[in-house]
């Protein structure tokens, strides 16, 4: 596919096809009916009311303190000296006398007062005077010992214990059980009679069934491998970039040889605490000696078994790497007769330690590709189970144009079909709506407002031509299947290949063309404008990668020769290798890879040129068709090439 825009991951079969998403290549499990009488999986929420305990226990807290510390009712203030004075002219009849010289007492008329006695002072004259009108005195003291006052006095300290107490309560459930649960592993433990995937659920992948079947051979009857002296399968290991099924595939082999499956994700041992991996790790172990025979499959492996650190590299994780050498040995120690089996998931076979890929830990390493045409078409066909398809629905054409599209992508391109027929009040998909999800998935979405200007539109146009009639006009180049000039995404424009045939060779005809066609957009510019534009950036970026890749790793440059500096290493994620980071040659060699990758773009360009100069009458009558119709078939652009030269 050619597109025109900002720069997009090309998805033809020859570059590395970009890698997205989560799935696999078969649907997800059926539905499993709950048990009766069982309550659901899973633990149940806590009650409501036990949110509003903490609160309702610091409202209480606080009425109590304003309820008991509050002052009792007050009357007049009345002075030392206006207290004596009333006292010697007969008004007072009570007086209540507290040990800090507090006064409370009331009058005869009924009013109540307060007063206070100065400490300092010789108080014998108010006591003679009290005595003298036949005062009723009485004393008390102040706080009384009271349980309400010593309550009152360690309100503040129960209410911050009874936070503390609570927040460790939380902290506690929120750490799984306390502190004795932090070393236990977390694996998600599916007993036998759960597991309800098998290999008749996975679409495609014959071999990789063939490897993993073995494991589940062994399981099921250990004796006829102790009959011959063939020891199982310890570890199996599958690498594949994602969303191609690894974890689907370790879910049929649970359920193809019916044995406890614990299922643990590799960031799942390491957290805050140190050493709670390895503890981890060892728990993990002992649950499937209990269980044996039994599956251990973790997902992920990479976060847990990266390369440690050693030699000239600095810095580390001393929590990961004890973690890692804790799976090491109990891998290396466990019976085999026990039926243990380890199986392993990652898409970064690059970063794990070569510890633990050697015999005796991982004994194979399963390579889940992505999928290949056939297999594409059994997927698709998993997929579109519970959906209608219209009869000008193709799965095989569907499964033609998408190379490089994993399980999780073609469910994806599914999904995206049926809610474009859910837009247009459909419950059945058509070919039409298949071919519009995978212009979403590759594209993005279409603005049919196509707000170009009058010159834009009829400039993509013309782009969009010079790359159909290149495809067209190629000999080994991919047919093309559609043009387009309604903007998608961040492209304005976009023609879409479609290969006849799944290809896993390229030969050096097929690779030229292809350079001849990614170019043919910016040929056309220069013969109709006469200068080039910036449409054709990505264009360049693409045919710029491909001739880099033929000059630099399939040797097919004459100023080279048979020399080839390609990676080694599957780099699944899209990582740059190293060997790209620090080149395995000198300055010169790479002065000489720039001159030849030029030559070869120079020479695509040309020949892109000199075609459409000799079709100008068919480039300037499909660009016409395109800015009145928008969208043309590839069937369309073959038979404007049948129309005749008019005379000059």
């Amino acid at each position: 596919m050619i597109v025109r825009g900002r720069s997009r991951a090309d998805r033809h079969p020859a570059t590395p096809p970009p890698h997205r998403g989560w799935g696999s290549g078969a649907g997800p499990d059926p539905p499993r009916k709950p048990t009766p009488g069982r309550p659901p999986p899973g633990k149940p929420p806590p009650p409501s009311a036990r949110r509003w305990l903490l609160p309702v226990a610091v409202l209480v807290a606080l009425l109590l303190l304003v309820l008991f510390a509050s002052p009792g009712p007050t009357g007049t203030r009345y002075g030392y000296t206006d207290l004596l004075n009333r006292v010697d002219a007969g008004q007072v009849r009570t007086v209540n006398v507290n040990n800090t010289g507090g006064v409370a007492g009331s009058l005869k008329d009924g009013t109540h007062f307060t007063s206070q006695i100065p400490t300092a002072l010789d108080t014998s004259q108010l006591s003679r005077a009290l005595a003298d009108q036949h005062v009723d005195v009485t004393a008390t003291r102040s706080g009384g010992g009271s349980i309400w006052s010593t309550l009152l006095l360690f309100l503040p300290l129960l209410i911050f214990g009874g936070l503390f107490l609570w927040s460790g309560r939380m902290a506690t459930r929120a750490l799984g059980g306390g502190l004795s649960a932090i070393g236990r592993s977390r694996a998600k433990i599916i007993e036998a009679e759960r597991p309800a995937t098998g290999f008749a659920d996975v679409a495609g992948y014959e071999g990789v069934k063939q490897e993993v079947s073995e494991v589940v051979d062994f399981l099921r009857s250990p004796d006829r491998y102790a009959a011959a002296g063939a020891k199982g399968p310890r570890g199996v290991i599958m690498v594949g970039p994602p969303g191609t099924g690894k974890t689907l595939l370790a879910r049929a082999v649970a359920g193809e040889a019916e044995v406890p499956f614990l299922s643990v994700t590799g960031s799942g041992f390491v957290e805050m605490f140190v050493g709670v991996g390895a503890s981890r790790v060892r728990d993990l172990f002992d649950e499937a000696r209990n269980r044996a025979p039994s599956i251990i499959f973790i997902d992920e492996i990479d976060a847990v078994g990266g390369r440690r650190a050693g030699g000239t590299r600095l810095g580390g994780n001393d929590e990961r790497e004890q973690t890692l050498n804790q799976l090491l040995a109990e891998m290396d120690g466990f019976d085999q007769s026990t039926g243990i089996v380890v199986i392993a998931a990652t898409n970064r076979p690059d970063a794990l330690d070569p510890a633990l890929l050697r015999p005796g830990r991982f004994d194979r390493q399963v390579t889940v590709p992505l999928p290949n045409q056939a297999e594409r078409a059994a997927i698709l066909a998993v997929h579109v189970r519970g959906k209608t398809l219209a009869p000008d629905a193709d799965l095989d054409r569907i499964a033609r144009g998408t190379p490089g599209f994993s399980g999780a992508d073609l469910a994806n391109l599914l999904n995206e079909a049926a809610i474009n027929a859910v837009r247009a009040d459909r419950a059945t998909l058509t070919a039409a709506d298949l071919d519009a999800a995978r212009d979403r998935v590759l594209l993005g979405r279409r603005d049919s407002s196509n707000a170009l200007l009058p010159e834009e539109r009829h400039a993509v146009a013309v782009h969009e031509s010079g790359h159909a009639l290149m495809a067209a006009l190629c000999e080994h180049a991919d047919p093309v299947a559609k043009v387009t000039i309604i903007p998608a995404g961040v492209a304005l424009g976009a023609t879409e290949q479609l290969p006849e045939a799944e290809r896993h060779l390229y030969s050096e005809s097929y690779l030229t063309d292809l350079l001849t066609v990614q170019l043919g957009g910016r040929a056309a510019e220069l013969v109709v404008f006469g200068e080039g534009s910036t449409g054709a950036a990505n264009d360049l970026a693409n045919a710029t990668g491909v001739a880099t890749r033929m000059v630099r790793e399939f040797g097919l440059s004459l100023e080279l020769g048979p020399v080839g500096y390609s990676s080694g290493a599957p780099q699944f994620l899209g990582d740059t290798p190293e060997d790209l980071l620090r080149r395995p040659y000198s300055e010169q060699t790479q002065r000489a890879v720039d001159e030849a990758v030029a030559r070869l773009l120079r020479r695509a360009e040309k020949h892109a040129v000199d075609l459409l100069r000799e079709h100008r009458h068919h480039l300037d009558e499909l660009a016409a068709l395109l800015v009145a119709q928008e969208t043309v078939d590839g069937s369309v652009v073959l038979a404007l090439l049948t129309h005749p030269t008019p005379a000059p």
